[in-house]
């Protein structure tokens, strides 16, 4: 049974990445858990795919330009497990806190949107790929699998976690609602597609705080008027990097706890008391007492994908030889 009467503290981070420098990043990264332990936070979340960098080439550069900065992602992307999860891992355990990344995972030839969640102990209880990428970004990364929907549970509670228009997939999100999430942390690039997106991310976190009956934790990525200028010397692209921000932390009510951040670096600190989470399932559960299964059901496939499977490929000794039979004629008309 779930303890619904705790209060934890958790942070969103709104952050910039140090651009093309995987370990530059990374150390920016433990410099916030530092500063979010000294103000006593439990739960941290970063932006989406933050170590090395969100991407962002991919939407204002045409598919034939972009294999220059393809490539340099590639060389900075990160390997699970390798330096950067060691890093995040005793960051993590050092100041007994949960924390919840995202990378660019490289494994082998293929890229892919991960989110990490390393609980307070430095174990990392969950690795994840965004389970299709957006548009642009399908140049960039494969897609993920169902074993990635799962909730873990971790010293602050039951997390959940997606990335980015993943929130878009109704059924996504109610495979992580039909297993309890007491805390969805959602993650955005932010500095991108200006206004409108900023505020289409609040509808959606908002609704799916009300939905699920969650606490919700959403951070955003930022970019500086001299980080624009670094992905591109042309300025009409810069408005495609600007806006777009919104790193919040909502009730299960749909209430903002904290102010959001919408421009600039900074953190979203708040107390999340659980007790709310039953005062809204009181009256909408929605996977329970509000649900309909005799109705509706979700199926999941939770088993990861594999190119080679080897466990039911029969030994040699179990071959049976084909029978001796003699090739056909062939047509002296094929080529």
């Amino acid at each position: 049974m779930f303890d619904y009467s705790k209060t934890i503290r958790a942070a969103a981070a709104q952050i910039s990445p140090v651009l093309f420098s995987c370990s530059d990043t990374t150390e920016k990264i433990l410099e916030t858990i530092t500063q979010a332990a000294k103000e006593g936070v439990q739960l941290i979340v970063f932006p989406e795919t933050f170590v090395p960098y969100y991407p962002y080439f991919s939407f204002i550069e045409p598919p034939v330009l972009m294999g220059k900065s393809h490539l340099q992602l590639y060389e900075q992307a990160v390997t699970v497990p390798g330096p950067v999860t060691e890093a995040v891992a005793e960051a993590a355990q050092a100041h007994d806190m949960v924390v919840v990344l995202g990378v660019n995972e490289r494994e082998e030839g293929s890229l892919y949107n991960t989110q990490l969640i390393f609980d307070h102990d430095g174990t990392l209880r969950l690795k994840r790929r965004k389970i299709t990428p957006t548009y642009h970004e399908r140049m960039v990364w494969g897609q993920g699998d169902g074993a990635g929907l799962t909730t873990v549970d971790t010293a602050v509670g039951r997390v959940g976690a997606l990335a980015c228009w993943e929130h878009y997939n109704p059924l996504a999100r109610y495979s992580l609602m039909a297993q309890h999430e007491q805390i969805h942390c959602g993650q955005f690039p932010g500095s991108m597609v200006g206004q409108i997106f900023t505020e289409q991310m609040e509808v959606t976190m908002r609704h799916h705080a009300l939905e699920s009956g969650c606490f919700v934790i959403n951070a955003t990525g930022w970019l500086s008027a001299e980080q624009k200028t670094q992905l591109t010397s042309n300025e009409k692209m810069h408005k495609a990097l600007s806006g777009g921000c919104y790193t919040a932390i909502i009730s299960p009510e749909g209430k903002h706890l904290t102010a959001p951040i919408y421009e600039g670096e900074g953190l979203a600190i708040a107390d999340l008391d659980f007790s709310l989470i039953t005062k809204r399932k009181r009256m909408m559960d929605s996977v329970g007492h509000y649900s309909r299964p005799d109705l509706f059901q979700v199926q999941l496939n939770d088993a990861p994908w594999a190119t080679l499977n080897t466990s039911s490929l029969p030994l040699p000794s179990e071959v049976t030889p084909l029978p001796n039979t003699p090739a056909p004629d062939i047509p002296a008309s094929c080529p």
